[in-house]
């Protein structure tokens, strides 16, 4: 795991097995026609089905995307004993990943050839609703 990233354990699954969080931040390029373009890319009818299964497959069960201007919050959910690490290079070999990474860094404020996890930068959480 990167240094400073930090995990979040929630409440179980379905199945009883605890999740963990993990919250990343990216920025896009400042062009309102590239930021629709990047949103519309990311829809349901255009998101390429082998990414999205690869998320599955790499052991997540839920990725969420949100934006605010320019700024991107990305939320992942795995079970407790995914290990990001593993995962994010299960992914990064999956099909068409390389290629998807590329068609999106287009819109994003990144180095050509980042994978996903090079360019999304972990964030941390400084406060949630502490347990008394």
């Amino acid at each position: 795991m990167k240094e400073g990233m930090i995990q979040h354990r929630l409440p179980a699954l379905a199945d009883g097995r605890r999740i963990k969080r993990w919250v990343q931040t990216m920025d896009l390029r400042d062009n309102p026609e590239l930021i629709a373009e990047y949103c519309k890319r990311h829809s349901e009818a255009e998101a390429w089905p082998e990414i999205v299964r690869g998320i599955s497959e790499c052991g997540l069960v839920e990725m969420e995307i949100y934006r605010l201007g320019t700024r991107l919050v990305m939320i992942c959910e795995a079970p407790e004993d995914v290990d990001w690490d593993e995962a994010m290079a299960k992914m990064a070999a999956g099909p068409r990943q390389s290629e998807w990474e590329d068609y999106m860094a287009v819109f994003q404020q990144c180095e050509p050839g980042q994978r996903s996890d090079e360019k999304w930068k972990m964030m941390e959480r400084i406060f949630h609703v502490y347990d008394k």
